[in-house]
C-alpha cells in the first residue's frame, strides 16, 4: 500500500537514516575535494553538524513535529562546522521551519519545505556559487514542486527527487571548471545526496539508532588551545607595547632602522603603522631601550609592560595547585574537583578569539593580546558552539573572532547571530598570517567598523603559502600532482610541487614574492627540525636580500611551513 504521509516518529527514524549515510560515507566524500591536502574536510564538517542534530533528535522519545523541528533545528545550527557543515545546517533550519507547525508531511508540504530550505541557505552565503550544494538543493528543490500534484505516493516522489539530485549533481563539473580538471563532483552535494539517500532508507523501514552512528567522542572535538608551561624557555623576559605618536620625519627608511634596532634587542617583534600612529609590540630584556629609541620617532602613549618569567612561574604554581585540588578531590571521594571561582574583572572595550593551531602559533596570539584561542584549522574546524563558546568566555563590550581559514568563517558568522549580550565583529581572515597582521592593525578607542575596516585592509596586504604534502593524485589548474608529492599552495591554487620540502618551499616562495615585497614570515611546523628551519631561513635570506625576513616556530602539524609576504 502507498504511503502518502509522514509523521514525526517517521521523520525521526528517516532523520537518523540520513545521517546514519552520511557519516558511513564521509571518508569518501572527504576524497572528492578539489585540492588534495590531508584535512578533514567536506564529510567530516558535514557528518559532525548533523550528528550534532541526531543526538538531540535520539534523545526525544515521544516526538512530534514541533519537538524535532527544535531539535533539527538547534542542533544543527550550534554543531555546524566548515562551509559544508553551515551550508547543511540552514537547508535544516528552513526546512524545519516549514514542518514545525504541521502533524503529518505530504508531497505539499515537502515541496514547500524544500524551497524554504534553499531560501535560507542561499541567504545565509554572502555570494552564493553553482556547482556546489546549493545547486543540488534548489535543483531537488525544483523538481519536488514540479512533481506536486503528479504523484502522490512518497516513495516514488522521493526516488524521482533523488535521481534528479543525482543528475544535477553530475553535472556540477560543468558549472566549475576546477572539478572537471580534478574529475570529481561538488563534495557537499554529494554530501547531500548521502542523506537523502539515507532519509528513504529510513522511509522504507531501516531501523536507526545513534548508537550505530558515530559515537560523540569518535572525532577530536575543537578546543582551546592549551599549551605547556613546563620546561617553557623564555629568552626575552619582558612584553613590550606601546604607540608612537609619530612626527613628519618618520617615513619607511626610519621604520625599517626601527625594526632592525628592535631585532637587536629581543624578537615577537611587531610594527605596524599609518598616517599618525606607529603600535609597536616586541619581548625584550631591557623595555628601557626599546622605548628610548622609540622616543626619538615622537611621543608615546599607552605603554604597557608584563615580565612574562613572573607570569610563567605564576602559570605554574596555579597549574601545580589545581592538579593537587584535583587530586585532594578525589582521594576524598568528591569525585571531580570543583572549578575555582571566577574572579570577576571590569569589562573591556574590547577582546578577541582566534582559532590557532600549534604551540607556536598560539603563544604568537597570546603576544598579540588574544583572549581565547580555539585549537582548530585544516584538521578540525571548531563548531559554530565552539566558536559561542569562546565568545562567552571574554570579557568585553565588542569581540573580534579572527577565524583564520576560509571553511570556517561561516560558522564564525553564524556564532556572531547567537550571540546577543555582547557584539561580535568576524573578521574575514582566511589565514594564520591574516589573523596576525589583523591583531596587530586593531587601534583601541577607534569604532568596530573602523577597526574591521582597517583589519581588512591590512590583512589584503598579506599573501600566505603553505606547503604539505598530496594525499592522493589529480590534477588543478593543469598541476599534475601525485600522492606522497610536497605541494606549495597559496590561498587559491598549487603553485609549486616537488619531492624536496625545502627546494618546494623555496619555489613557492619566488612565486609568491614580487616588487613590492617588504616582509616575509615564516612559520614552522612540527615536522620540521629546528635545524632544517634556519638552513632553510638562511637560504631565503641569501636570496632575498632586499626583504626584512623573520621565522617563528609555529608547531602546526600537517603543513611543514606557512609562509606569508607582505
Amino acid at each position: 500500500m502507498a504511503a502518502n504521509t509522514i509523521d514525526a516518529a517517521l521523520l525521526k527514524r528517516m532523520f537518523l537514516a540520513g545521517a546514519q549515510r552520511l557519516e558511513a560515507n564521509k571518508e569518501w566524500i572527504n576524497e572528492l575535494n578539489v585540492f588534495p591536502v590531508p584535512d578533514g574536510d567536506t564529510g567530516t564538517n558535514m557528518t559532525l553538524t548533523i550528528m550534532s542534530a541526531a543526538r538531540e533528535v535520539q534523545a526525544i522519545e515521544k516526538p512530534d513535529m514541533e519537538s524535532l523541528a527544535k531539535a533539527i533545528s538547534s542542533g544543527s545550527l550550534r554543531g555546524a562546522r566548515g562551509n559544508s557543515g553551515v551550508i547543511l545546517s540552514q537547508l535544516l533550519r528552513g526546512f524545519t521551519k516549514e514542518i514545525k507547525t504541521v502533524s503529518v508531511i505530504n508531497t505539499t508540504v515537502l515541496a514547500n519545505a524544500y524551497q524554504r530550505a534553499v531560501e535560507t541557505a542561499y541567504k545565509a552565503v554572502m555570494k552564493p556559487k553553482e556547482g556546489t550544494i546549493l545547486t543540488v538543493a534548489k535543483g531537488m528543490a525544483d523538481k519536488a514542486t514540479e512533481l506536486v500534484g503528479q504523484i502522490e505516493d512518497l516513495e516514488q516522489y522521493f526516488r524521482v527527487i533523488i535521481e534528479h539530485g543525482d543528475y544535477v549533481l553530475s553535472q556540477t563539473p560543468e558549472m566549475l571548471p576546477v572539478l572537471k580538471e580534478a574529475g570529481v563532483v561538488d563534495s557537499g552535494g554529494q554530501g547531500l545526496m548521502e542523506v537523502m539517500k539515507g532519509c528513504l532508507d529510513g522511509f522504507l523501514g531501516k531501523e536507526v539508532t545513534l548508537s550505530e552512528t558515530a559515537a560523540p567522542g569518535a572525532e577530536k572535538p575543537a578546543q582551546s588551545a592549551s599549551v605547556s608551561t613546563e620546561n617553557f624557555d623564555i629568552k626575552y623576559g619582558y612584553c613590550t607595547e606601546f604607540m608612537i605618536h609619530i612626527d613628519e620625519s618618520y617615513d619607511m627608511d626610519k621604520e625599517r632602522e626601527f625594526k632592525a634596532y628592535l631585532e637587536s634587542i629581543g624578537d615577537s617583534i611587531v610594527v605596524v603603522s599609518d598616517d599618525e600612529i606607529v603600535k609597536v609590540h616586541v619581548h625584550t630584556n631591557d623595555p628601557g631601550l626599546a622605548i628610548q629609541k622609540a622616543l626619538t620617532y615622537g611621543p608615546l602613549s599607552r605603554m604597557k609592560i608584563d615580565n612574562m618569567r613572573e607570569e610563567h612561574q605564576e602559570k605554574l604554581i596555579k597549574e601545580t595547585s589545581k592538579k593537587a585540588a584535583e587530586e585532594e578531590a578525589k582521594k576524598a571521594g568528591a569525585g571531580e574537583a570543583q572549578p575555582e571561582a571566577k574572579k570577576e574583572e571590569p569589562r573591556k572595550e574590547a577582546g578577541f578569539v582566534a582559532i590557532s593551531v600549534g604551540e607556536g602559533m598560539s603563544e604568537i596570539f597570546k603576544g598579540l593580546g588574544v583572549d581565547t584561542l580555539i585549537e582548530g584549522g585544516q584538521t578540525m574546524n571548531p563548531s559554530t558552539e565552539d566558536i559561542l563558546n569562546a565568545i562567552d568566555k571574554v570579557n568585553a563590550d565588542v569581540v573580534y573572532v579572527l577565524p583564520n581559514n576560509k571553511n570556517i568563517i561561516l560558522a564564525a558568522e553564524q556564532a556572531m547571530k547567537l550571540t546577543d549580550d555582547k557584539r561580535v565583529v568576524v573578521v574575514p581572515s582566511t589565514t594564520v598570517p591574516q589573523g596576525i597582521t589583523a591583531a596587530v592593525s586593531y587601534m583601541p578607542g577607534r569604532t568596530p567598523e573602523e577597526n574591521l575596516a582597517q583589519m581588512t585592509e591590512e590583512m589584503g596586504r598579506v599573501k600566505t603559502g603553505q606547503v604539505t604534502y598530496a594525499v592522493r593524485n589529480t590534477s588543478v589548474d593543469g598541476v599534475e600532482v601525485h600522492e606522497g608529492d610536497i605541494m606549495g599552495i597559496d590561498e587559491h591554487s598549487i603553485l609549486a610541487v616537488g619531492k624536496d620540502v625545502a627546494d618546494t618551499s623555496f619555489q613557492l616562495l619566488e612565486a609568491l614574492v614580487d616588487e613590492d615585497s617588504e616582509l616575509i614570515s615564516i612559520y614552522y611546523g612540527e615536522d620540521v627540525t629546528e635545524e632544517d628551519a634556519e638552513e632553510f631561513f638562511a637560504r631565503v635570506k641569501e636570496k632575498f636580500t632586499d626583504l626584512d625576513v623573520e621565522m617563528y616556530n609555529g608547531g602546526q602539524p600537517i603543513y611543514y611551513y606557512v609562509m606569508s609576504v607582505e
